[in-house]
């Protein structure tokens, strides 16, 4: 286990030598050096014999060879400090059980026979097998000692509770890991002979997925390989570890198409996040309240393992949590969320008296996908979509290229559209508050600015002076577009949730609206989106649904191009000037780091609720789109927590809107913070 509370798991299939339990005993060591250190590792169920043993279950010679097998195992491991889970029959007074047997540090330390004794089709383990029912000697002497026995053994090391079960104990309508996992186990174990029949597998993946995330747990499936006897059954060595509803890693298999037969050992590792599962069963209240009805008597075995300070992880850090990977995975997910975002509206619209909406469309990413949203929800209602008012509402460091954008996208579109010059009104606004715009005075003796005079002023701006900005004449501007929204009627909120989380948006400015649909959709999303939108509904070769007004190929065409054009924007909310070449000149990842970073922080912090250190060792791991060095990994790290938590009074107070994923900071529901507490404990960790 290491400092971030990741344990490192192993599952393998050794090589098997029906009814040879000297040779089996040779491969399994093999393999555990093969595999190496690793906290925990997990072979196939009766594997010290192999599983297709049959009536030679009954002989003395193949249970004492076993037995003096796992003997020689203990000799060998004495200096591992791992937990070891080993298949072997054990028999008990009359009666023989199909075993798993946990060693550690050269002892065997507890034996956990299996519940469920499958008897049908093509098993007949009942032939040979007692299953257990918890009646079982709590003790058997076993290599001249007594070792605890029975169906109630957990095994801990600090926040690791591991929990044995074997095969068909995982296919029945409760498996006993159920019991276990409200008990407080967290590493689901499972030594398995599963033949492979056609498609399977695929079950046999859902089904360790399935029961991981039921239970909020590690799953580590360990199953018998191709070497097994092949007189009826084929066996795949099928090794899996699943973490809360996601496999982490799987082995090859035999009778896979690449790998139809044994070349080898198979085994395949992970790095288990003990400390992530913690942290989700304490956040699912119901999950603890659910073991009340579960009042199974556990004991307990304690183990210590090596606290180990890895340089690398055995899983995957997903670098963009919200945006998914695999193209098909991510255009469904994007189908999805538009549709909840339709959904949330069209409900909300259903309540006005008027059917007259307001979006200031400014030629950038959220903006646009609001008014995607809205142009559909509009048409799944059968409702005229020139009701939706876009404004653009132009200031001082809008750019022509967005301003067309907004234009077009209207027009394309075909809403009703407005643009209204806001900059006579700020002008007015500086005026009145006396304000000095970037410490400058009116020109010339002058007693007040003008639209003129300001914007001479603002294309003299050294490089200095852009970059200190100016607050007051960012939020103006914002202000006065809220202002004329709302003097309007209805308006649909643009801000997404990466904004929200840093606060980069104006107190009762472009913060506030009457709906937000984009509340709960991180920025990295957000271009996504914009281009699955262009891709699936906006192409002239496409047969997309959001078809307004009869428009032309061409007008689609147009409207695609747009789209694209948006979607590879610089991200800025064009409040400062241009440059002098009529660029943006204020980028916000300029400002406050990639958003790529910051999405990566705001999963981690919120959803996971990562220590800041954990959060930075995790993003060594990340393939981001681009490379970042550590220095600009803590930076931006710091500049998050720092406006995470000096923002929250913004998230205190934000307008409806639909939660779309696993993360959302609405007051009402997922996230409830003090607006005045301490950041200090958080960037501690991030000063060396």
């Amino acid at each position: 286990m290491n400092q971030y509370g990741f344990v490192r798991v192993a599952v393998g299939s050794p090589l098997v030598s029906v009814a040879n339990p000297r040779a089996n005993g040779e491969a399994t060591l093999r393999l555990l050096e093969e595999i190496g250190a690793n906290d925990v590792v997990v072979f196939p169920e009766l594997g010290i014999t192999g599983y297709t043993c049959a009536d030679l279950f009954r002989q003395r010679a193949l249970l004492e060879g076993a037995e003096a097998a796992i003997g020689r195992l203990c000799g060998a491991t004495r200096s591992r400090r791992q937990l070891i889970v080993i298949g072997a029959p054990i028999r008990v007074g009359n009666e023989l059980f199909n075993c798993a047997v946990v060693l550690f540090q050269g002892r065997v330390i507890g034996i956990v026979p299996k519940t469920h004794i499958p008897n049908y089709n093509e098993f007949y383990e009942s032939r040979w097998f007692r299953g257990a029912d918890g009646n079982e000697p709590k003790e058997i002497e076993y290599l001249g000692t007594r070792v605890p026995f029975g169906v109630d053994l957990l095994f801990q090391c600090g926040d690791l509770v591991a929990f044995v079960e074997i095969c068909e104990d995982l296919w029945m309508p409760i498996p006993p890991s159920s019991h276990a996992a409200l008990a407080g186990a967290n590493l689901l174990i499972n030594l398995s002979a599963s033949n492979e029949t056609v498609a399977k597998n695929e079950y046999r993946n859902q089904l360790i997925g399935n029961q991981s995330g039921r239970c909020v747990a590690a799953y580590a499936y360990a199953s018998a390989g191709p070497t097994e006897s092949t007189t009826d059954l084929v066996f795949g060595g099928h090794c899996l570890i699943a973490e809360n509803g996601h496999i982490l890693s799987e082995s090859p298999r035999g009778g896979h198409p690449d790998h139809p037969v044994a070349n080898g050992d198979w085994f395949t590792v992970a790095d288990i996040d003990v400390q992530r599962l913690q942290t989700e069963r304490a956040l699912l209240t119901s999950f603890g309240e659910s073991g009340k009805t579960s009042q199974r008597p556990y004991r307990w075995i304690d183990v210590e393992l090596h606290e180990n300070r890895w340089t690398d992880l055995k899983r995957t850090v997903v670098a963009a949590p919200f945006v998914p990977k695999d193209p098909a995975t991510l255009r469904n997910r994007c189908a999805e969320i538009f549709g909840i975002q339709v959904a949330g509206l069209r409900k909300r619209l259903s309540r006005m008296s008027h059917p007259n909406v307001f979006l200031g469309v400014s030629g950038g990413l959220d903006s646009t996908l609001a008014l995607l949203v809205a142009v559909k929800t509009y048409q799944a209602a059968g409702a005229d979509v020139r009701s939706i008012h876009g404004l653009t509402l132009p200031g001082f460091g809008t750019t022509s290229k967005t301003k067309q954008n907004a234009l077009d996208l209207m027009r394309s579109l075909g809403i009703s559209q407005e643009t209204i010059d806001i900059r006579a009104a700020c002008v007015q606004t500086f005026n009145d508050l006396r304000h000095k715009p970037f410490g400058a005075s009116p020109p010339h003796g002058a007693s007040a600015w003008t639209v003129e005079s300001l914007t001479e002023l603002l294309g003299q701006l050294t490089p200095e002076q852009r970059k200190k900005g100016d607050l007051v004449f960012e939020n103006v501007q914002a202000r006065e577009r809220t202002k004329l929204l709302m003097s309007r009627g209805f308006v649909i909120g643009t801000g997404d949730l990466s904004e929200l989380a840093l606060g980069w948006c104006t107190y009762n400015g472009d913060h506030m609206s009457m709906y937000a649909v984009n509340c709960s959709i991180p920025k990295t999303l957000v271009r996504w989106m914009v281009r699955y939108v262009a891709e699936t509904e906006c192409r002239s070769d496409v047969e997309g649904t959001l078809d307004v007004l009869g428009r032309t190929t061409g007008e689609r065409d147009v409207l695609y191009r747009t789209l694209i054009s948006i979607a590879d924007t610089l991200i800025s909310p064009e409040l400062l000037p241009a440059s002098k070449a009529g660029e943006i000149e204020q980028s916000t990842e300029a400002n406050i780091g990639p958003y790529e970073l910051h999405d990566f922080f705001l999963s981690n912090f919120v959803r996971n609720g990562f220590s800041p250190e954990k959060i930075l060792w995790l993003s060594e791991f990340a393939e981001f789109s681009v490379p970042y060095s550590r220095e600009q990994r803590v930076r931006t790290l710091r500049t998050f927590l720092t406006r995470f938590f000096s923002q929250q009074y913004k998230r205190s107070c934000v307008p409806d809107g639909p939660k779309v994923g696993s993360v959302s900071l609405s007051p009402r529901g997922d996230w409830r913070m003090p607006s005045d507490a301490d950041v200090e404990l958080w960037l501690e960790g991030l000063k060396g």
